[in-house]
């Protein structure tokens, strides 16, 4: 926890220090009432009382309230601006970080795990950054500054307090041993039911094919039972706290009128009975001067006790989010850039996934080369490792062993934004996000041509687009839920399109459109990007056998490379599924 307290801004700082001096303020105003109590108790029992010296007293008393409410309500206003900037430092740390992240970051965190840091424990140390540091700072200044203006007066009053106090320290002790592993827990259930809320929402319509809800809803009973169960545990363990609270106030409160009047009978009238009657009246003042001092000490502990309920989680989340900010991505930007030329070549390439080991290699030993303008294709069947060997250009995982060359270059060795820059990418699931049709296919770019567009939807054959009533500006929901797999797919097709880039990778990209549009698409493509590298994964051989170079993947290796005759002649697993498609004579 203590080590985001770095992200707290310089301005901030000096809000802080403030704050805490109108703390001080707001004690020392507090702590002099029962002097004023104590002055007016005297006051109304002498003979010799005026109501000037009760008014007198009595405004003092008032303007002390005053002061101390004016204080807080400041301290507040000023904690409470801090803990908001300090909070939206933090998230944006966190998505900056998280944006950083390779998959394999992404893999480990789960993404329902960072939704919940980036989101719930954050609120929890804003929480704790506005309420707590007040009580933090004001509960042993409170606390400390009583117990020396008693320590003064009486050593039974005094016992009295101590031993009240270390009733409740004991039951405080317990209460954190008891509870804090349980708050530990909670956030990683917070995680768990932000995964199944996510993956049921997500996956509604499946969900709804198989009349699943039920099962659905046991899933998420299941996890919501565990979260519940250890949230009542630890209501019910802190809630033992204000019972014990009420017989300490209570107990410490007839403690003080007993030694009090126990004081009171050992006062004996000597020679002079008025001396005597004057220490009584003294001591009834100090007693009930006394009684508010014990209350501001007992306060006090509460507010500790409040800390203490809010620390625990609160610690859990700080320890949560530096998790994150520590992590440092796995793919590290180099500082080279090159010419754009748009040439790969994989060098004796192998990969292993970070949590897998030796004998579990993805890929094994891939070499190819493709050149500016070429159009290479791969294919393979389901699980062979397609997608692994295109994630490994705009390194969205490095290889384990061998090279990655772009424009004669290790990918290593490029600056991540330079290397991106060439990329363009349109992935097998079409992912959109919510704004219009024209943010979704200009996204990332600053600049915005409309021919351009235009140009981008016609060759994606994602006419469609015109025929909205908004046409560009129609908008698009979280998802793209509100439009077809297949024209979602071409405005992502659209948008790989638009970026322009040298290399333009198409992971299985065409499997849901119809063969028509595939072909027409494939054929714009060829026409009007006959510059550009171009990947094609497919699973259709209509698809990919028009193009320059094929390669054919088996298991993560490369069983076959050629042109689409060559491999019918050469290859025995693409003709196995050439011929599982299309008959001998279309072949």
């Amino acid at each position: 926890m203590l080590g985001l307290l770095k992200y707290i801004k310089k301005n901030d700082w000096l809000f802080m220090i403030i704050g805490i001096a109108l703390i001080v303020v707001q004690v020392w105003l507090e702590l002099k009432m029962p002097d004023y109590t104590a002055k007016l108790t005297t006051i109304v029992q002498s003979s010799h009382a005026t109501m000037d010296e009760v008014w007198k007293n009595g405004g003092l008393m008032l303007a002390c309230a005053l002061g101390s409410l004016l204080a807080a309500i400041a301290c507040s206003i000023l904690i409470s601006r801090v803990a908001s900037s300090f909070s939206r430092t933090i998230r944006n740390k966190m998505f900056n970080t998280i944006v950083d992240f390779a998959d394999a970051e992404i893999k480990d965190f789960s993404v329902p795990s960072l939704i919940t840091r980036t989101t719930n424990d954050v609120m929890q140390v804003q929480m704790f950054m506005a309420m707590g540091i007040q009580l933090l700072f004001k509960a042993p200044i409170m606390a400390i500054w009583a117990i020396f203006k008693i320590s003064a007066t009486n050593v039974s009053w005094t016992t009295a307090v101590l031993i009240s106090v270390l009733a409740i320290a004991i039951c405080v002790g317990i209460l954190i041993f008891v509870c804090f592993p349980r708050f530990k827990k909670i956030q990683k259930l917070t995680d768990n039911i932000n995964n199944v809320t996510r993956e049921n929402i997500s996956g509604i319509r499946v969900v709804r094919a198989f009349n699943a809800e039920e099962y659905q809803e046991n899933k998420f009973e299941n996890v919501n039972k565990e979260i519940t169960k250890n949230n009542l545990v630890t209501s019910r363990t802190m809630g033992l706290m204000s019972p014990v609270m009420t017989v300490v106030m209570n107990g410490l409160t007839l403690a003080i009128y007993w030694i009090g009047a126990l004081l009171i009978n050992d006062i004996a009238f000597g020679a002079d009975p008025s001396v005597a009657i004057n220490n009584r009246i003294t001591l009834v003042g100090d007693m009930a001067a006394f009684t508010q001092y014990a209350m501001q000490v007992i306060m006090s502990f509460m507010m500790l006790i409040v800390i203490f309920i809010i620390l625990p989680r609160t610690m859990v989340s700080g320890n949560r989010i530096k998790e994150v900010l520590k992590t440092k991505p796995s793919i590290k930007s180099g500082n080279t850039s090159s010419e754009d030329l748009g040439q790969i070549e994989f060098k004796n390439v192998s990969f292993i996934y970070p949590d897998g080991d030796e004998n579990e290699k993805v890929l094994s030993d891939i070499s190819f080369k493709v050149n500016k303008g070429e159009t290479l294709a791969i294919i393979g069947a389901t699980g062979s490792a397609k997608t692994t060997l295109i994630n490994l250009i705009p390194r969205f995982y490095d290889s384990t062993s061998g090279e990655v060359i772009v424009d004669g270059i290790n990918v290593k060795d490029y600056n991540i934004d330079s290397l991106r820059r060439k990329i363009a990418i349109a992935s097998q699931k079409a992912v959109l996000f919510k704004g219009s049709i024209k943010d979704n296919i200009t996204y990332g770019s600053s600049d915005i041509d409309i021919e351009k567009i235009n140009k981008a939807i016609e060759i994606a054959q994602a006419n469609f687009i015109l025929d909205l009533d908004n046409q560009l500006e129609s908008e698009v929901a979280q998802g793209g839920t509100n439009f077809s797999g297949g024209q979602k797919q071409r405005i992502s097709i659209a948008r790989a399109i638009y970026k322009d880039a040298e290399i333009m990778i198409f992971d299985d990209t065409f499997s849901a459109l119809d063969y028509k549009t595939d072909m027409l698409v494939r054929k714009s493509i060829k026409e009007n990007l006959d510059d550009k590298t171009v990947i094609i994964v497919a699973q259709r051989i209509g698809t990919i056998k028009d193009a320059d170079k094929i390669l054919v993947l088996d298991e993560g290796k490369i069983v076959g490379e050629g042109r689409h005759q060559e491999l019918l002649n050469s290859c025995q697993i693409y003709k196995e599924i050439a011929l599982s498609q299309l008959s001998k004579e279309e072949l």
